[in-house]
């Protein structure tokens, strides 16, 4: 009989998370977190549309939804300085 695989094995499969090795700040290391599972989450959304789960609006709706949230997070963790704005666009 197989063993179940415990929950965090189940958690670090489905949800990976790679090392951080940028300038170690607590906003930088918030926002490399958010990153991580903005990324993660538009993968899931685009095998979704690929796979004819999701429309292609759907899918364009919730990658927005998921952008804006990853934007505002720059903007509250103060991590988004004027030479970095022009970067990031709606």
């Amino acid at each position: 009989m197989m063993e179940q695989p415990a929950q965090g094995d189940k958690e670090r499969f489905l949800y990976p998370r790679s090392r951080y090795y940028g300038h170690v700040k607590p906003e930088n290391l918030v926002f490399n977190a958010n990153l991580q599972e903005f990324a993660q989450k538009v993968g899931y959304i685009s095998a979704l549309e690929t796979s004819g789960k999701l429309s292609p609006e759907e899918a364009y709706q919730q990658t927005k939804v998921l952008w804006k949230q990853l934007k505002r997070s720059t903007k509250e963790l103060g991590i988004v300085g004027s030479n970095n704005d022009s970067r990031i666009e709606n």
